[in-house]
């Protein structure tokens, strides 16, 4: 692995803890840009590089540096999301397997929409996981797509459109100076 390569990982790992911490809101639903990063970085550094970083991103978290959106160290894989935290590594590879067949913006789209499926695939039961087993509560299926995803899907939306948008400018200067 070439030192740039290092670099890269290591800097998309750093964005998506700085975005654990930039949030807005969007209607109900409180929106952080972590999603946006992984899929930049899926986007920008391919499958492998991608999904490295956003593992570097949750090792660090769980080794107890304060870098997800509610703190950090092991115990985190308690809190229900975590689901989402650990769906990030492979939402990025998914997203950068696609996009590096083909830099079209439909493409772009579909590597996107198809991160996001994966990010959800993986978030969701794991909240049904701690909800219903560790904690002994009780959510559904219909809970878990009205609370922990309707409300969210706007705001994955536009991080995606803005992805599409400014992955292959980026891209282009990365090449250039490279």
């Amino acid at each position: 692995m070439k030192t740039r390569d290092l670099i890269y990982c290591a800097l998309f790992a750093a964005l998506t803890a700085i975005g654990a911490f930039l949030h807005f809101q969007l209607f109900q639903a409180t929106i952080t840009l972590q999603f946006f990063f992984t899929a930049m970085a899926g986007l920008l550094l391919g499958a492998k590089l991608g999904a490295l970083s956003q593992l570097l991103y949750v090792a660090l978290g769980l080794v107890g540096v304060p870098i997800f959106a509610a703190g950090g160290g092991f115990g985190y894989i308690f809190n229900p999301t975590f689901g989402f935290l650990l769906g990030l590594i492979p939402t990025a590879w998914v997203i950068g397997k696609i996009a590096e067949k083909d830099r079209s913006v439909p493409r772009l789209l579909l590597a996107c929409f198809a991160g996001l499926a994966v990010l959800y695939l993986v978030g969701l039961p794991y909240i049904a996981l701690i909800v219903n087993v560790y904690k002994g509560g009780n959510v559904s299926g219909m809970t878990l797509a009205t609370a922990y995803m309707l409300p969210y899907l706007p705001g994955d939306c536009l991080k995606i459109v803005v992805s599409v948008i400014l992955a292959p400018r980026i891209l282009k200067a990365m090449e250039r100076n490279s």
